[in-house]
């Protein structure tokens, strides 16, 4: 049974939406990341401090990127709670509490990582595969729909994204042997209006890229919220890794549409183009980074950008109108590829995939940098990333038989753990890797600056009109650098590793900043 838990207060009161809000996942359609607000700035981000807490009810990995809309903060807890909070004192206004039935196989923990909004209502997809439309101003149930059969091995857990008159949405499970699936609901009713198959099925275009009936377990999962063009009218969505993850032998071809950006017309969820990073991927290097959207002269003309830092370790930019293919360079170091051919299409380097024997490739598991958001701001010009660099893994290949609802990998990985410590004396790394808020200039793909860190970091960053970066780290680490020199500035020690973006936003005319740590969010402003 799904309820609210508790109401402090009867309703919220509706009220103009202020351009500080932090309206979707992303911050904006085009998914930069960037707020132009600026009271926080170099000269006085020392005097951040922490202004209030929210300690979630869950061990699980706490994920969220909050909406403050209108006044009020809405953010998820695992496994399927929706909490609205007063985002400038953190007093929780209404919670409501999704029931999970008994058996469900999320791949890697019952994480959730935001909701949409639009209109006065909230909408939450849900680990059974369900999406839900809750009242904003109370979190009382509007409407329920299942998306698939979550005992088939699929799960939802991104943040919804609102286009228009549609709830756009996709299947998460890419170990457990799923066909996901892209799918538009009526933002009213919650009636499915459209599906797209990220694998396609016998008949329809890019089935030929499976050997046999390898497409009905070919992965392709969608775990994190896509952007949009709404000129081009064009949405785009990264999709995850094909299946089983580490035995290419039982799927020959290049398994469309695995490792994709995929841009589908959102009133009718056909497909106008996609770009496939890994074809025929053999290290479980899901595409599933943030598409960020950028309008940029490009070599003498202007052009609709879309700027892309892969997990294979490839910093990517494309045309977003047409998907052309306009540079690709290394951003880490990486050992699998030759290069790129003048269609973005990688020259494999020989003996670097999966053996049963083990084979050490770089990067590792986790790629270059994987879904933890990158950022552009406007001001500067420049990409900025979490890299994880000089990181490898021994990857393994076994054969393996599916059973639904059950992991179906067909192998393994070897990954160092913790991949790092610097050695501050000797000033070398006494172990494998180490992770970097890595500054690039997206009309080279070239490294402006570098911050590196003593361990890895799973945290994801946000720029702001007064040139700061926001970011956090494993260790427990949030911190703002400068974002032309990648100096650092400020840094608070928060005792959890951070697994989840920083936002902004403004309220009483107060600049606030939040970043999720451990189990609680944590949010802070300026000292008087």
């Amino acid at each position: 049974m799904t309820r609210p838990l508790f109401l402090l207060a009867a309703s919220l009161a509706v009220i103009a939406q202020q351009p500080g809000d932090w309206t979707m996942y992303h911050g904006s359609y085009q998914s930069t990341h960037y707020s132009p607000l600026n009271q926080v700035t170099a000269a006085n981000v020392n005097s951040l401090g922490l202004q209030w807490v929210f300690q979630a009810r869950s061990l699980e990995k706490f994920e969220t990127t909050p909406l403050v809309i209108n006044g009020v903060m809405y953010l998820t807890e695992a496994p399927n709670n929706v909490a609205a909070l007063d985002p400038a004192t953190g007093r929780v206004y209404w919670m409501y509490e999704h029931q999970l039935p008994e058996v469900t196989y999320p791949c890697c923990g019952k994480v959730n990582r935001g909701v949409a909004y639009h209109d006065g209502v909230i909408f939450h997809g849900a680990h059974d595969a369900k999406v839900i439309a809750l009242d904003a101003k109370n979190g009382h149930k509007l409407w329920e729909t299942t998306i698939i059969d979550h005992r088939e091995g699929y799960a939802l857990s991104h943040a919804p994204l609102i286009v228009k008159d549609k709830v756009i949405v996709g299947t998460a499970g890419g170990e457990l042997g799923i066909r996901g699936a892209l799918v538009g609901l009526d933002i009213k009713t919650g009636k499915e209006m459209w599906r797209f198959q990220i694998i396609p099925g016998p008949g329809e275009k890019g089935n030929e890229t499976w050997g046999g009936d390898s497409w009905k377990r070919g992965g392709g999962s969608i775990w994190l919220t896509g952007s949009y063009d709404p000129e081009l009218n064009l949405t785009y969505w990264g999709t995850g890794n094909p299946g089983p993850d580490w035995n290419p032998t039982v799927r020959p071809g290049d398994n469309l549409y695995s490792d994709c950006v995929l841009a589908l017309d959102p009133d009718t969820g056909k497909l106008k183009w996609h770009f496939q990073f890994t074809p025929h991927d053999e290290w479980d290097w899901d595409a599933v980074q943030t598409p960020v959207l950028v309008d940029m002269d490009w070599r003498g003309s202007r052009r609709k950008a879309m700027l892309w830092g892969n997990r294979n370790g490839f910093f990517y930019v494309l045309d977003r109108a047409s998907g052309e293919f306009l540079m690709g360079k290394p951003f880490v170091k990486q050992d699998w590829a030759k290069g790129l051919d003048d269609r973005g299409r990688p020259m494999l380097a020989p003996g670097r995939g999966p053996s049963k024997q083990g084979t050490k490739t770089y990067p590792g598991v986790q790629g270059g940098t994987n879904w933890y958001a990158p950022a552009y701001s406007p001001r500067t010009g420049l990409f900025y990333l979490t890299a994880w660099e000089d990181y490898h893994s021994t990857y393994f290949m076994w054969d393996q038989d599916y059973e639904r609802g059950k992991w179906y990998t067909g192998g393994g990985v070897k990954a160092p753990v913790p991949p790092t410590r610097r050695d501050p004396i000797m000033k070398r790394d006494t172990r494998d890797g180490y992770a970097a808020v890595r500054a690039l200039d997206p009309k080279t793909g070239n490294k402006v600056w570098d911050f590196p860190m003593s361990d890895m970091s799973e945290s994801g960053l946000l720029a702001t009109g007064a040139d700061l970066i926001f970011s956090g780290n494993r260790e427990g680490h949030f911190f703002a650098l400068d974002a032309r020199t990648g100096k650092l500035l400020w840094t608070r020690y928060l005792g959890g590793q951070v697994i989840a973006s920083p936002i902004t936003y403004l309220v009483n005319g107060r600049q606030f900043v939040s970043i999720a740590a451990g189990t609680s969010l944590f949010t802070f402003g300026l000292n008087p």
